[in-house]
């Protein structure tokens, strides 16, 4: 079923969104504001490097190097509140990221907090978050994100903070969203959130990108709200990010977009849509444009990018370094850091069915057969699901090595091999370990990650008119093998695989540590096969 009101709110969202002007929305110069707030403990005006932290005024002299039409405003130290951060344990990124979100000299051009794979982001937002609201006590501030899911999680992380008062904040659902899908934690805070206008008098509303459109709806004032925060930006289409953006404070209000563009953008299913372009989000836009862009001359201490208008979240607190060397190299020029717990991440190092002991990682190539039923569109490969089966019994069920059923995740691209290796699962009493599809993963994690390819016909390869799942979709490729803790299986057809860049680097990657097992290779990889 089809429904009109968040097309119609999306529509709003871009007539209103006329008066934020270029500066918010076609950014190409960075006119520099007065701080808001300037903290005094361990957050002096630095910028964050690999072996230590330089002063102020030598990244100012690169800024003005980098674009000599940045103008530098009247800066103004607020007194800031004794005390640090309220989380003690973030990192240098995270703490230049709240610091700057904090100082919001950059607005009202939007910042951006670009945060690859279990880096943290939902963290620094929650920092962000009670800084803003203990260091300004006039701010006003919305919190969006394009999922219920997302944005409860970020309602219960303030909840647990223990810091806000009662009133303080409030949770605004959708008309039609059952009270039994909420988490009991959240909601009270929904009670105050099913009335707009009662909800206006919190200092921290939380809802969706779609619901803040409910505010249109009312008589509320077109920049009520000093900060507007879209968290899992990178998900959301364009329209919809600008709904919550259409909402901040014209005067002196100040945009922070918190995602991955290297992720899976929004999910578009009409061809003329993506035609036009809103399969690409506003983060990922506004990352594309030269003011954001990566520059390692102008800000190579500062990680390479403005820090005024972008923090990269580098340290990793998920993944084996085995399993993050890879993504890392694709598609985040090497710089993400393990930093994962030991105990966690080494847990199947010595796992009896690793080709290399010590190696987390598994490429099982596999000649199926995909295959489709009746006049259904979505694919399935029965002996690929066959060997994703077998390998969640030697997991589930082995008493060497058992692993609890919740911390084992089956990915796969299409709904009818989802529905397959279920149907599999359940004859064997797994039926508790999830199968989805990747955008049912993004943003989750779990110590295994089992995924299956699908696609076996090399005939396909070229045909356009042919979806094949994975392949020729980096963002996707990205989610997927960036979901597990602690041990990564590959099962799939590595004549058809190789025939994508990313596939291709697996698999190499895969020969040259030598954990790929299964049938024979392609000609382009053979010359990999008895790499040392």
């Amino acid at each position: 079923m089809f429904l009109r009101i968040p097309s119609r709110r999306c529509q709003l969202a871009i007539q209103q969104a006329l008066y934020l002007g270029e500066k918010v929305l076609f950014p190409e110069r960075l006119v520099l504001q007065s701080p808001q707030a300037v903290k005094t403990q361990n957050t002096a005006e630095y910028c964050a490097v690999d072996d230590g932290l330089k002063q102020p005024s030598q990244q100012e002299s690169k800024v003005k190097k980098k674009n000599k039409q940045t103008k530098v405003g009247e800066t103004v130290a607020l007194k800031q509140r004794d005390g640090g951060f309220f989380n003690p344990v973030l990192n240098v990124q995270q703490k230049l990221a709240v610091k700057r979100i904090l100082s919001g000299e950059c607005r009202p051009t939007p910042y951006l907090l670009f945060g690859p794979p279990g880096t943290g982001k939902t963290v620094t937002v929650i920092e962000a978050i009670l800084q803003i609201h203990f260091s300004l006590p006039d701010s006003r501030i919305l919190v969006c994100a394009p999922s219920n899911a997302a944005t409860d999680l970020i309602c219960l992380r303030l909840h647990q903070s223990n810091l806000l008062k009662p009133g303080t904040m409030v949770r605004v659902n959708a008309a039609f969203r059952s009270a039994e899908q909420i988490d009991d934690m959240v909601k009270p805070y929904c009670k105050d959130g099913d009335d707009i206008q009662k909800a206006l008098w919190s200092r921290i509303v939380v809802t969706t990108c779609s619901s803040a459109g409910l505010f249109y709806q009312t008589n509320t004032r077109l920049g009520h709200f000093t900060h507007v925060i879209v968290d899992e930006a990178g998900q959301a289409s364009e329209p919809e990010s600008l709904i919550p953006v259409g909402l901040v404070s014209e005067a002196d209000g100040q945009i922070i977009l918190v995602g991955d563009p290297k992720q899976l953008g929004p999910a578009i299913k009409s061809k003329l849509a993506q035609t036009f372009g809103l399969s690409m989000s506003l983060l990922e836009r506004l990352s594309s444009r030269e003011l954001y862009q990566r520059d390692e001359d102008a800000f190579g201490s500062c990680g390479a990018y403005n820090p005024l208008l972008i923090t990269k979240l580098r340290k990793n607190y998920r993944s084996h370094s085995a399993l993050l060397a890879l993504p890392s190299k694709l598609f985040y020029h090497k710089e993400l850091e393990v930093c994962a717990d030991t105990s966690v991440v080494t847990s199947f190092l010595n796992w009896g069915k690793l080709p290399r002991k010590g190696f987390p990682l598994i490429f099982h190539g596999i000649k199926g057969s995909e295959t489709r039923e009746g006049c259904s569109p979505s694919w399935f490969n029965p002996t690929e699901a066959v060997q994703v089966m077998q390998y969640c019994c030697q997991l589930a069920k082995s008493e060497a090595s058992a692993v609890s059923v919740t911390d084992i995740g089956v990915i796969a691209p299409y709904r009818k091999q989802v529905e397959k290796i279920r149907f599999l699962l359940r004859s064997i009493d797994l039926e508790d370990i999830k199968v989805g599809t990747v955008e049912e993963f993004q943003g989750q994690e779990y110590m295994v990650i089992i995924l299956s390819t699908v696609r076996s016909q090399k005939v396909l390869i070229d045909d356009e008119k042919h979806c094949l799942g994975f392949l020729c979709n980096p963002k996707r490729f990205n989610v997927a093998i960036t979901r597990a803790k602690a041990l990564l299986i590959v099962v799939g057809n590595p004549h058809v695989l190789v025939k994508d860049p990313c596939f291709c680097a697996l698999l190499e990657y895969s020969l040259m540590n030598r954990v790929y097992i299964g049938c024979d290779l392609p000609a382009e990889l053979e010359h990999l096969q008895k790499c040392d």
